[in-house]
């Protein structure tokens, strides 16, 4: 018996192979500092639990969902839409809900690439862009974001070509794992590339509430011609705390909404009403959220800047994201000097190589832990070094 040719061709999931690692350093008996997966550690706003468990009492929402997600959460995510971002956008036909972005995300390419096709995934970034890709018979070919470009595409570095045949192209600002940010200005220039080239945009938006300095992320549909060609993904996990609770929507042009809801359809069932609901109450009081987050991550930011600083790294403060992206010191790759941390100090981080070739010489270090443990894993860092 053999596995379907398209599994073979896979990666194996980056921080499942990084669990593994860790896993044998605690059997050692040796202490463990994660920072490496961006699973926000702080809980779930109480609001939002308690808005579940009276969901979850009703009869009615233990029944099959809609597939194209309650008419309540569509509503809160397009009333959020336009508060957030001055984007009005229809419920019914421009918004789809998903189980969790990253779900959006990986079925997304099946609704637009046939075999053969092109699609450019950011490289560094997430590495579902460039599996789903593969998943639906096309040919990912790397987007490189590169410092000296400020971690931008430089889309002069492809040729006619290749724009010509590209069908899809993945970006995603507030970047993960560079922390890069954009203004308008870059969205009405993809966008213009888009309706030249005939290709689709597929930007996620995951990252966009976590923000510092006065900074704020712009919706791609700020910018006009967006709707014509372009779909963007968001999640309730970074926001408010709720990655486990696996509640995300998409919105944008109708066709291509209207695309990823018919596989949706033929895939699952849709998400629990009650969760659905929790989505309605939490986009409901994002303010109240961002009040108390932010400033937790501003303070461990500025901790871990500042200590890397201190080590000689030559780091960026990042504008947004909750990760900050770390050159590795001469003579190590990547991943030997992630290996290296977690051997001699126990402290997790992430090769930048899981994202992608052009994240070599790098490390991804995750803010999603209280800041004494923070303070503790930049001193055993400091004392390494």
């Amino acid at each position: 018996m053999d596995v379907a040719s398209r599994i073979k061709k896979l990666p194996p999931y980056l921080f499942a192979e990084i669990e593994k690692k860790v896993e044998n350093i605690r059997n050692q008996g040796k202490e463990v500092i994660d920072l490496g997966i961006g699973d926000p550690d702080l809980p779930t706003p109480e609001f939002i639990i308690d808005r579940l468990c009276l969901e979850a009492k009703k009869a009615d929402n233990h029944r099959y969902p809609s597939y194209r997600g309650l008419s309540a959460f569509r509503k809160a995510a397009a009333s959020w839409y336009e508060k957030r971002f001055g984007v009005t956008l229809n419920p019914d036909r421009e918004v789809v809900s998903l189980i969790g972005s990253k779900e959006g995300i990986a079925h997304f390419a099946w609704c637009i690439v046939d075999p053969g096709d092109i699609v450019l995934a950011s490289d560094p970034g997430y590495p579902v862009y460039k599996t789903s890709t593969m998943l639906a018979g096309g040919i990912p070919l790397e987007l490189p974001l590169l410092k000296k470009n400020q971690f931008l595409p430089d889309f002069t570095s492809f040729p006619d070509s290749v724009l010509k045949r590209t069908k899809l192209i993945f970006i995603n600002y507030p970047n993960n794992p560079t922390g890069a940010t954009v203004d308008h200005r870059f969205f009405r220039e993809i966008v213009h590339l888009a309706h030249d080239y005939d290709f689709v945009i597929a930007h996620d938006l995951a990252y966009s509430e976590v923000s510092y300095d006065g900074y704020n992320a712009p919706s791609i549909f700020e910018v006009d011609g967006a709707r014509e060609v372009a779909v963007e993904f968001h999640s309730l996990s970074k926001t408010f705390n709720m990655t486990g609770w696996r509640v995300g929507f998409a919105v944008g042009n109708e066709k291509l909404i209207e695309a990823l809801g018919r596989v949706k359809t033929n895939i699952d069932s849709g998400i629990f009403n009650a969760i659905q609901w929790s989505g309605v109450e939490a986009l409901g009081r994002t303010q109240e959220v961002l009040d108390w987050i932010l400033p937790i991550y501003t303070r461990r930011r500025n901790l871990v800047f500042e200590a890397l600083q201190a080590c000689g790294f030559e780091v960026e403060k990042p504008r947004a994201s909750f990760y900050i992206w770390v050159p590795v010191p001469t003579g190590y790759t990547s991943m030997s000097f992630a290996e290296h941390l977690l051997e001699r100090t126990g402290v997790v981080v992430t090769p930048g190589t899981g994202f992608g070739q052009y994240g070599e010489g790098y490390i991804r270090i995750s803010l999603t832990s209280p800041e004494e443990i923070l303070a503790k894993a930049m001193e055993k860092i400091q004392n390494e070094l």
